[in-house]
């Protein structure tokens, strides 16, 4: 552990501080999520492009934030939280000033892809909420980051339309830089650097397959509408994707630190969650692309109301505000329910809403209160998936757990945008010598989008109750330490697959970590003390062992020495029978392994996994067998293969006994 590049300031601000600091960085990725989108229809006419060109000023985004989150947030881990929060925002920046001065559409693209290095900050800040804020604070402090995502979006709209109106469009821009900026300073001076972090190598093969794969797909969501579902870049773009990730998957098993833990991902609690996150995902930007166009439809259309670009945008800060408001009731129901529950209220919430907009669409009233109705059930939908992945994983990895789970909401988010796009341009109407979107299209894209909410809510379902009620993890300490070390067999060989967990002598949970293939782990601390450490390995006895931690010496190696085995003797007679065939069959008759007996007639195998098996012994000369049935469960087993003495038949013919 780098301690001092973890070090932290002499004066340690308050849990208020760093929560306004990081829950700003939501507002902030919102921002630059949705400045550019009352620009679209003017920017072909400003920068000399198509209107299917101007539209990469928003797939770059999408596409640099999906490579960006992942690798952002594995770093995070592994170099530092407030560093890489440091790095997003400096690169933003960057980009935002690129746009402002560049001039021409190459610059904005290129500026427009920097500033999605910012969607990182989520993931990354929710972290640094864990490291740093007491335990009781912390729920309601991730629920009023996913709040201010709703702020900023809702103040993007009309923010951009007033600054391109009154300063140009190089304004929003500027604008982007200096918040950016300030949000650095502050970053600097309020967020301390945590010392939960997880040295080794970057997974840089896996950081590249899986980015390439990302922005196969990605790209192939975002444009499918406009270059068509069926044309061949769209699916080599798909079958590309697959490709991709189906050579990714083995590797990143295989790898010692890889760049997404797919184990301990597909965990149920992190799998079922994760999942819950992409349909809410779904379903909360279907909210926000139907609200603004219903707005500003022709009121010729019979439900729409023909409003402006800032006056529609100003009618979606309601739903930012009332985010902002149940910040403090999604965290109280997290505290006193578990996210389980706060994931499926906020579910319900949102299936609510939709099917009031299906009925109650008749005033502009009608529209933004069944709007927010989904947004409040997205704030707090949202607060508990982060609360409900950091209870399922080990602490040194909440960053790159965290920005797994961000990463497949904007899959949601971008899939709902192209689900969206379908639905409109298809169920149309004639209004004079243009189509547009009848009414119907948008009953159907709510009940889509209620349906999105009723399986998330048999997604949270299926998350175990022990995981959901199980706390984030343990109320952090300014003396949090992180311990490493290895777990290996007697002869010193590493051993792999192996989990190491941390207790309380009192037995409350503190932290685990599955070791990578080089035997290593790592885990956080609360504090110097006494803990109870367990370490397992697949085919070992546990080994479990109270050890004394002073802040000064952090590692700890496991040295297992009784291998779980299957073994025993064979007889014929009563007579041991040397280098006798034993082998060991599934119930199901595949192989598992075969040996002999050593000159004692004895035979050892490795403990298979827990089942049911069928183990048989040949004669090395007289070809006589036998064979047993035995269940194996995570206990060495001892069974002897006691063959009785049959007067020998004909020759060449075995005897089975």
């Amino acid at each position: 552990m780098t301690d001092s590049a973890a070090a932290r300031p002499s004066r340690t601000p308050s849990p208020s501080a760093i929560t306004a600091v990081l829950a700003l960085s939501g507002t902030v990725v919102a921002l630059m999520q949705t400045l550019v989108v009352p620009l679209l229809p003017d920017f072909p006419r400003i920068l000399g492009v198509t209107a299917d060109d101007a539209s990469w000023l928003v797939t770059a985004t999408l596409l640099s934030s999906a490579v960006a989150t992942p690798i952002v947030s594995r770093s995070a881990d592994m170099y530092g939280k407030r560093r890489m929060m440091v790095v997003c925002l400096a690169i933003m920046v960057a980009g935002s000033i690129m746009a402002a001065v560049g001039g021409t559409f190459l610059w904005l693209i290129i500026g427009r892809a920097l500033q999605g290095f910012s969607s990182a900050l989520i993931p990354v800040g929710i972290s640094i909420m864990r490291d740093e804020l007491p335990k009781e604070k912390m729920g309601s402090a991730v629920a009023l980051m996913s709040a201010t995502l709703g702020i900023g979006s809702a103040l993007g709209l009309p923010l951009a339309g007033v600054l391109y109106e009154g300063l140009g469009w190089e304004s929003i821009f500027w604008v982007a830089a200096g918040a950016g900026t300030l949000l650095l300073l502050a970053v600097v001076l309020v967020v301390p650097e945590s010392k939960v972090r997880t040295p080794g190598r970057f997974d840089y093969a896996g950081a590249l397959v899986l980015s390439a794969a990302l922005g196969s797909l990605l790209l192939a969501i975002s444009k499918g509408g406009s270059w068509g579902w069926g044309s061949e870049p769209v699916l080599l773009l798909f079958l590309a994707a697959g490709i991709l990730l189906a050579a990714w998957v083995p590797y990143e098993l295989k790898v010692g630190q890889p760049m997404v833990d797919l184990r301990t991902s597909a965990r149920r609690p992190v799998l079922m969650t994760n999942l819950a996150s992409l349909l809410i995902g779904f379903a909360m930007f279907a909210n926000m692309l139907l609200t603004t166009q219903q707005l500003q439809l022709p009121a010729a259309t019979g439900y729409g109301f023909q409003l402006n670009v800032i006056t529609a945008g100003l009618c979606m800060v309601p739903s930012g505000l009332a985010m902002v408001v149940f910040a403090p009731v999604s965290g109280g129901i997290i505290r006193r329910f578990g996210g389980k529950t706060a994931l499926m209220t906020g579910a319900c919430v949102m299936i609510a809403g939709y099917v009031g907009r299906v009925f109650f669409h008749d005033s502009i009233a009608a529209v933004v209160i069944g709007s927010t109705v989904v947004s409040v059930g997205t704030a707090i939908a949202y607060a508990a998936m982060p609360t409900l992945i950091m209870g399922a994983v080990p602490i040194t990895e909440t960053a790159s757990a965290n920005g797994l789970n961000s990463l497949v909401r904007s899959i949601g988010t971008s899939t709902s945008s192209a689900a969206v796009a379908a639905v409109l341009t298809s169920v149309t109407m004639t209004l004079g010598p243009v189509r547009a979107p009848s009414f119907a299209a948008f009953q159907d894209v709510f009940w889509m989008a209620a349906l999105a909410s009723a399986a998330s809510v048999l997604a949270a379902i299926a998350i175990p109750r022990a995981a959901a009620h199980r706390p984030a993890a343990p109320a952090p300490a300014v003396a949090e330490l992180v311990v490493q070390g290895r777990v290996l067999a007697a002869d010193h060989r590493p051993l792999t697959p192996a989990v190491v967990t941390v207790l309380q002598t009192t037995g409350e949970p503190v932290d685990w970590s599955r070791v990578d293939t080089e035997g290593n782990y790592s885990v956080a601390l609360p504090g110097a003390g006494k803990y109870l450490m367990v370490a397992n390995a697949a085919g070992w006895a546990p080994m479990a062992e109270v050890f004394e931690f002073d802040g000064r010496t952090l590692r700890q190696n496991f040295l297992l020495q009784d291998r779980l085995e299957l073994g025993g003797t064979a007889t014929l007679g009563g007579e041991p029978v040397a280098r006798a065939v034993v082998t060991l069959l599934q119930a199901s008759g595949e192989h598992v392994a075969t040996t002999r007996t050593d000159d004692d007639g004895a035979y050892r195998l490795p403990l298979p996994a827990a089942g049911r098996y069928i183990v048989t012994m040949l004669h090395p000369v007289n070809h006589q067998a036998m064979a047993r049935k035995l269940a194996v469960d995570n206990r060495s087993v001892t069974v002897d293969l006691a063959a009785p003495l049959v007067e020998e038949q004909n020759a060449g013919e075995p005897v089975n006994a």
